[in-house]
């Protein structure tokens, strides 16, 4: 996470590194982006951490039934997330290849894209070995460690979220 958020935060210094270089932003005749689905998703995001907290609960409570209730919850939502991703690069009006604000756009929503990725991989496979496989009660730490970095991964959606597609609608 540290390395993760690492990359991350230079993607939001570097975005507003650039801001600084022009007059408007983005630059005309470039729009700014569209809010409809990615506030859809940051707000998905945001509530899916409801049922991260009570896959943790019951992981600590060596729950296996619990786990594997949330754990399908949550695999819905990274599914979820996915398909909305892509929307949220279409919601920036503007071409990766188009301008340093294009550019800076599409890595930052990039960026996390990676970090989505790597978890719907691993949120779908945990969930599927809980499923199926035999459970240990080391996996009930597992959980709780995913549930961690699904913290991790929503809440830095959220910044992202609020520097790529709010900012250019707040900063003058």
């Amino acid at each position: 996470m540290l390395i993760e958020g690492t990359t991350l935060f230079v993607c939001v210094s570097s975005y507003y590194y650039l801001r600084t270089n022009f007059t408007s932003w983005p630059p005309a005749p470039t729009l700014p982006p569209d809010l409809l689905l990615p506030t859809i998703h940051v707000l998905l995001m945001v509530a899916s951490n409801v049922p991260a907290v009570l896959a943790d609960r019951a992981a600590r409570r060596f729950d296996l039934a619990g786990v594997r209730r949330w754990m399908v919850v949550l695999s819905a939502f990274v599914l979820m997330f996915v398909f909305l991703r892509w929307q949220d690069f279409r919601a920036l009006n503007v071409r990766w290849d188009s301008s340093a604000y294009g550019s800076i756009a599409w890595i930052t929503v990039g960026a996390h894209g990676t970090i989505l990725l790597l978890q719907a991989v691993e949120t779908l496979i945990f969930t599927a070995f809980l499923l199926w496989g035999r459970t240990e009660e080391k996996h009930f730490s597992d959980t709780s460690d995913s549930v961690f970095y699904w913290f991790f991964f929503t809440g830095s959606w959220v910044v992202l979220y609020i520097t790529v597609y709010l900012s250019p609608y707040l900063l003058p």
